[in-house]
């Protein structure tokens, strides 16, 4: 994760977002709540918004919640 930069849009079912957030910032990575070019994934979870539209259009690498466990493993 070391760098890489992330994007939680929708909940998710094993974590809140404060964990996954702090999860993917104790593992090097940096979590943020907007999508922009520099977003490297975007973890999608249940009921996602906007987000998903616009890492579409971006070319965001989306991710659903089992890929994310796998990643902070």
């Amino acid at each position: 994760m070391d760098g890489k930069t992330f994007v939680i849009t929708g909940s998710l079912e094993g974590f809140s977002r404060d964990s996954a957030e702090g999860l993917i910032r104790e593992r090097g990575g940096n979590a943020s709540s907007s999508i922009s070019k520099k977003t490297d994934f975007l973890v999608l979870g249940k009921d996602p918004g906007s987000k998903l539209e616009k890492a579409r259009k971006l070319g965001v690498k989306i991710i659903y919640e089992e890929e994310f466990k796998k990643l902070i493993e």
